[in-house]
């Protein structure tokens, strides 16, 4: 014999419940669990929610914050269009740089080249004077690319504006019809491609002779990423508080079926019970009985009409 019995907590709730502990638990109050195992389960949900967000709201707060070094200017335009003109500006007097700002048809390049032709005061004789003059006075220094990397790693005050101006490569000059030609260039294309030119401008720029002694100051400018160590002991808790929760759901589960007055199997209904809680079919759970019980519900509820058969059976016909 089978009876319904209602369930306390259908599965969309428990859905509803989950979702609402990270919005807003104080208005899943109404829909709340009752056993203490569920209870539990959610609380320590709850807990877990608080500390994620607020660690990932501070590590947000934290980032936006960052300051970044001031920079008076962010293009070569801006430069060049200064009014008044406050920061001057320059190259190495006969250099490659020089020679492109003079060959350049790009009116911003034209214009640069026009102002270091009216102030020949700003141009250097050598790179190393340009970057001193950068680090001691309000002066921009145009210089190639890879100069430019090499120097902004060994010195910290230094910094690379803007993209770049155009892009060149380097040659290696031979002598016409060389022998050795075809072995140069096949080796260059080889060490190019398996990446031993990368690797060696790595070695030399950012790793020997004082390479690389600005990036710990970059990295300080940066927020820390939340790594398992700084929200490791939060996944502790909810962890063991759930695996406590489920303990105790366990031994709720065993506590209900011992105390049942319908004396039913216990392996019987512990089964049924974990069937009913994995399949979440619904809020309406039935309630089973043992075969004898229903079997004494029948006979009683038979013998009730005996009385009414013996009377029709002993009844006797008028007309005999």
């Amino acid at each position: 014999m089978m009876s319904v019995k209602n369930h306390q907590m259908p599965a969309a709730i428990r859905v509803d419940t989950a979702i609402g502990a990270i919005s807003d638990p104080c208005c899943m109050m109404e829909i709340a669990p009752i056993a203490v195992s569920t209870r539990m389960a959610a609380g320590i949900w709850w807990f877990f929610t608080l500390i994620m967000v607020s660690s990932y709201t501070a590590n947000l707060a934290a980032f936006l914050t960052v300051e970044t070094p001031f920079q008076a200017f962010r293009h070569v335009e801006d430069l060049a269009n200064q009014n008044p003109q406050t920061i001057k500006y320059g190259a190495k007097s006969g250099g490659s740089t020089a020679h492109f700002f003079r060959d350049s048809n790009h009116p911003t390049y034209r214009k640069i080249w026009q102002y270091m032709q009216d102030n020949p005061e700003v141009m250097t004789s050598s790179n190393e004077e340009g970057v001193a003059r950068v680090l001691n006075d309000k002066y921009a220094f145009f210089m190639e690319s890879a100069s430019i990397e090499y120097e902004v790693e060994r010195k910290c005050d230094l910094t690379q504006v803007g993209s770049l101006l155009d892009n060149k490569g380097y040659g290696i000059a031979m002598q016409k019809d060389s022998p050795y030609r075809h072995a140069l260039i096949t080796s260059l294309l080889t060490l190019q491609e398996n990446g031993k030119l990368t690797q060696l401008k790595k070695k030399w720029w950012k790793e020997k002779r004082g390479g690389g002694a600005c990036e710990d100051d970059n990295k300080e400018g940066a927020a820390d990423e939340l790594g398992m160590d700084n929200v490791g002991g939060v996944f502790v808790v909810l962890v063991t508080g759930s695996s406590l929760a489920l303990l105790i759901s366990f031994f709720e589960v065993l506590l209900e079926i011992w105390k049942k007055k319908d004396k039913v199997s216990f392996k019987q209904e512990l089964m049924e019970e974990i069937k009913f809680i994995l399949g979440c079919k619904g809020s309406l759970k039935p309630v089973r009985r043992c075969k004898s019980e229903a079997r004494d519900n029948y006979e009683n509820h038979s013998g009730s009409l005996r009385p009414f058969q013996e009377f029709n059976t002993e009844r006797k016909d008028p007309l005999e």
